[in-house]
């Protein structure tokens, strides 16, 4: 397989660090009080060395830490605001007790910003990295493995770089790759990865999406796609197109299953991994995957290159002009911009790109609408009207670029629950 060149969305390698075997406790006492501390994300979130720092929390007077998504709640949540402060650029439910506190600024922002905002030149520049890598490979490297983000720059950049070193950590190629020179302190940990499961069998509602949704991709195609029981089986319903190229945000056990049906070719390249115990196992040294960093995943240089390349999202609701709301439910922030509107934008640059947004038209039993008549406060427009382009609910598909005024809400009105769409005005 022809090899990728990272290096030009990359900061240059920084050798010459201690590579130093430690206690956690005596990494932590490296970290300089009133620092601002960037974490790896979801499933590689290091919890030894935040453990650590929770008991030395003595030593500090304020400690900022960043990071992207959090699938669990590490131990310094207990002291937040005395002497623990949080900055998220994604709104993840690990977080929700703590909103009313004041203890948590989240800070919009699509996920090819994420370098940027960490960079020592961006608005958050930060001095601290905390990482989880796997042991070394026999040339002596690490790797950041399922979770880049913007961790492969900010292990580049950042004044002190402490990795906490897991056994139970695959080793991936690409990006994420750290020579030991460019770590300065190193804890070794033996440590179960939290695992996520396989999204449960799709239910026949979205057994039907996804059918609608698969037709829309052809053979040949570049794809990306989310994780959860639609994007999972609409990658079911791929298995027998040849040819089909994956640059994804993430990789998701469904994955595996379109792979060895044959209908992969090429490197399967994205920038985290949802963490399922076979996907860990397949991950491993795997020559067919690289880890690349947020510019080349979401990068809209890249991105609009790609040869029909198809984006295959969900989201929470969509208005009748083809907005879309992804981050706000009933009133609550769940989620982020993420890659959606660097995925959506980039298909409407490429050559015979087309951005899919999938979505049940109900929630609630029915109750709901996931078609509105327009996007309210506090819900934002994540997605503008102007990237809109396939709809797709279980009631059909509306093709909906190029089409305006009423008959764009015609298109999009009967994609809802007939219950409901005599509302939608």
């Amino acid at each position: 397989m022809p090899e990728i060149d990272l290096s030009p969305f990359l900061p240059p390698r920084r050798g010459g660090r201690l590579a130093r075997w430690v206690s956690a406790a005596e990494a932590l006492r490296a970290v300089p009080d009133r620092s601002r501390v960037f974490l790896m994300g979801n499933e590689m979130l290091p919890n030894r060395l935040l453990s650590e720092l929770d008991e030395a929390r003595d030593r500090y007077t304020r400690i900022e830490l960043c990071s992207a998504s959090l699938t669990s709640r590490p131990d310094v949540f207990a002291h937040a605001g005395d002497p623990f402060w949080f900055l998220s650029t994604h709104a993840s439910p690990a977080y929700e007790h703590l909103w009313d506190t004041g203890t948590v600024e989240v800070v919009p922002a699509r996920y090819s910003d994420q370098a940027a905002l960490f960079a020592p030149d961006g608005p958050l520049p930060c001095g601290v990295a905390l990482v989880q890598v796997s042991p070394p490979s026999p040339d002596g490297r690490v790797s950041l493995a399922p979770s880049l983000g913007g961790a492969a720059h900010v292990a580049r950049t950042a004044d002190l770089v402490i990795a906490q070193v897991n056994r139970n950590v695959p080793y991936t190629f690409g990006a994420g790759e750290l020579d030991l020179d460019e770590v300065d302190l190193l804890v070794e940990v033996d440590d179960p990865l939290p695992a996520r499961r396989r999204a449960g069998r799709a239910s026949p509602t979205a057994l039907e999406i996804a059918s609608l949704a698969a037709e829309h991709v052809p053979d040949g195609a570049t794809i990306q796609f989310g994780t959860g029981a639609i994007p999972d089986a609409i990658l079911a319903n791929l298995r027998a197109r040849r040819a089909l190229r994956v640059h994804s945000g993430l990789l998701s056990e469904a994955c595996i299953d379109l792979h060895e049906a044959g209908a992969t070719e090429g490197l399967m390249v994205a920038a985290e991994i949802v963490t399922t115990p076979r996907m860990l196992t397949w991950l491993h040294r795997n020559p067919a995957v690289r880890m690349a960093p947020a510019g080349y995943t979401h990068g809209a240089g890249v991105l609009a290159t790609l040869p029909r390349f198809v984006s295959l999202q969900s989201t929470i609701e969509v208005a009748l002009d083809g907005s879309c709301n992804s981050e706000v439910a009933s009133g609550r922030l769940i989620s982020a911009p993420g890659g959606a509107p660097d995925f959506a934008s980039a298909a409407s640059l490429a050559a015979g790109g087309r951005s899919i947004m999938a979505l049940p038209s109900t929630a609630g039993g029915g109750a709901i609408s996931r078609v509105v008549a327009r996007i309210e406060p506090p819900s934002p427009v994540t997605l503008p009207a102007y990237l809109a382009d396939l709809i797709v609910t279980e009631n059909g598909v509306a093709e909906v670029r190029g089409l305006g005024g009423a008959r764009r809400a015609d298109a999009i009105r009967a994609l809802a629950d007939e219950k409901h769409r005599a509302a939608l005005v």
